[in-house]
């Protein structure tokens, strides 16, 4: 457990900052190393970067990162013939469904 705050330089604006306890134990237990920058340039990098997402792999395009609305595909269903919207290019090689059927076949 660490016990106090730490004070660090950010590299890019050359404020201080506070590096806390409790942010010190969690960087610890995913060992991450020291943030290198305030918590004001992480985040103008992290927006430079198009990085909006939750998390890890919460969904969307780069490694979890949403960048604005799914790119959808139109598909004719495998099952009933209708014309469907899929989140991926069909190669034609696998059966595709409408959400109707790929719904009702997972049940």
């Amino acid at each position: 457990m660490y016990a106090s705050d730490k004070t660090l330089v950010c590299q890019d604006c050359n404020q201080e900052f506070v590096f806390s306890a409790s942010e010190q134990q969690f960087y610890a237990d995913r060992q991450f190393s020291e943030p290198r920058r305030c918590p004001t340039c992480r985040a103008a990098r992290k927006a430079q970067r198009g990085d909006f997402g939750g998390g890890a792999h919460s969904g969307g395009s780069r490694g979890g990162f949403s960048s604005g609305p799914r790119e959808m595909f139109s598909a004719t269903c495998s099952s009933c013939g209708r014309e469907a919207q899929v989140p991926f290019r069909p190669s034609g090689t696998k059966p595709v469904y409408c959400s109707d059927c790929f719904t009702s076949r997972r049940a």
